[in-house]
């Protein structure tokens, strides 16, 4: 059976058609090159299952098609920057009673050009002529970037339907930042949120319950010195999930690990958290509205050393010079790379609308020495936020101070020691065991932690897959 026969229509092999029987896995840059070629030119339709020359219908069952699916579509994802407007439809077909069916593959001549394919870390830019594909000449590079759109990754159009029940978490997160306020569908498309079809944008599937893909991957670490090379890491949390559980996973990383210290002060003292919350909210909140959503392959870091916070995204700042190092955070001008993202954050208030993120993080600091002032760098492919330990100085105690406590049954040499260090941030069983540097054995985890969260003067939590161990303030004080 051929093509012809299916579709009712002769179509030749030329500058908008290819046919391939099957996706090459030892050629793959010989398939994906014509991929990139249609989106850098006027687009065009991909069939597998269709012999080249004959126009024969080769086919897949139903799991072969699901397959070839996946490959071509991971292949893509991971090799085509950006990835170009793409449509898969499987068409039917039977032969003595087998269902089999062809994969069309339709590209859209990609929005954001010249789509760029790298393949073993070399770039090239193809161009499709005439049935062949071959690579971009400078004029031909030269034009698709002068007359490439200025659209930005998360208001590009999808054809997957919005579903009210997707965003509960979305809702809920704008309702309690909301006084209870209701967030409506009609608020939502007003921000572009979905078209007039009811389809959803790029940036609106970044919010959605079930969201789990690597757009908005996040590695969090906490590094036991000052540099990375030279130093232990204590934690690695590598996520993945929705913009507002990205939001809540990165605060909650920080605030459950960094110190809390007390200030001296001439008559009396205070307490003094590492970074101040809002600080915290405000850097997160910053990387993630501001990510470059084109690059794929990437996260956003979370670096936390003995004496700073790191908080880097991909990308560098829009439409700005990058910048070496700057304490005047008042002096960036804010502008947006992701509009929808950043009006549903501002609608959620953890946001500003007028782009004064960066003069609330001053205010945070605004009582630190120049040693202790946040600041900002930029290059080429990410900008970083750093925040100053405030603890990490002469004049900060932390709680090394005698403790008392409420006397413990069965209690251990350990327990004070364990308590003293996790008085001022969550620690795991790992972490509590090189700090009593001894094994993280079963009789740590039942005898002593277990017997402490029994009594009541640890509290247990958990942090992605990890226990964490708290001291309850409730049954203890410094000495």
């Amino acid at each position: 059976m051929q093509l012809e026969e299916l579709t009712g229509k002769i179509i030749l092999e030329n500058s908008a058609t290819e046919y391939k029987g099957r996706l090459d896995r030892e050629n793959i840059i010989g398939w994906l090159k014509t991929i990139a070629g249609f989106a850098n030119a006027a687009g065009g339709s991909f069939y597998i299952g269709v012999e080249d020359k004959s126009h024969k219908l080769l086919g897949f069952d139903c799991n072969e098609a699901d397959k070839e699916r996946n490959y071509f579509n991971n292949q893509v994802n991971e090799h085509l920057i950006p990835r170009p407007p793409i449509k898969i439809d499987f068409i039917p077909y039977s032969i003595h009673e087998k269902n089999l069916y062809i994969l069309h593959i339709t590209i859209n001549m990609s929005p954001i050009r010249p789509v760029i394919c790298k393949y073993k870390g070399i770039p090239s830019i193809f161009m499709r002529r005439e049935g062949f594909t071959d690579g971009a000449t400078y004029e031909e590079i030269r034009e698709m970037s002068l007359s490439s759109s200025s659209a930005v990754y998360d208001l590009l159009a999808t054809d997957t339907p919005y579903n009210e029940e997707d965003f509960t978490q979305l809702k809920n997160f704008y309702s309690s930042n909301n006084d209870g306020a209701q967030l409506s569908p009609k608020a939502l498309y007003s921000l572009g949120f979905m078209d007039s079809n009811n389809n959803l944008a790029n940036g609106a599937i970044l919010f959605a319950n079930s969201y789990n893909g690597t757009k908005t991957a996040m590695t969090c670490s906490v590094f036991s010195g000052i540099t990375r090379g030279s130093e232990r890491i204590i934690a690695v949390n590598r996520f993945t999930g929705n913009i507002i559980q990205a939001i809540n996973y990165a605060c909650d990383f920080v605030k459950q690990r960094m110190n809390h210290g007390m200030l001296k002060l001439s008559n009396k003292r205070i307490e003094q958290p590492a970074y101040p919350s809002r600080a915290i909210l405000e850097g997160v909140v910053n990387a993630i509205a501001h990510r470059d959503y084109f690059l794929d392959g990437t996260q956003i870091q979370v670096d936390m050393f003995r004496d700073r916070l790191e908080i880097s995204s991909p990308g560098s700042f829009y439409q700005g010079a990058p910048i070496e190092k700057t304490y005047d955070l008042s002096s960036i001008i804010s502008k947006r790379r992701n509009e929808l993202i950043c009006g549903i954050l501002v609608m959620c208030k953890v946001m500003e609308a007028a782009g004064t993120g960066f003069d609330k993080i001053v205010e945070e600091y605004s009582h630190a020495d120049q040693r202790h002032k946040p600041y900002i760098y930029s290059a080429s492919d990410h900008f970083t936020l750093v925040l100053p330990d405030l603890t990490y100085d002469i004049g900060i105690a932390t709680f090394t101070e005698a403790i008392e406590y409420v006397p413990i049954a069965n209690e251990t040499k350990y327990d004070s020691k364990v308590l003293a260090f996790c008085i001022t941030s969550a620690h795991s069983a790992s972490e509590i065991a090189n700090h009593l540097d001894i094994s993280d054995s079963t009789y740590l985890r039942k005898k002593v932690l277990g017997n402490l969260v029994q009594q009541g003067h640890l509290l247990e939590t958990k942090s992605s897959r990890k226990k964490m161990y708290l001291a309850n303030p409730k049954m203890l004080r410094l000495s």
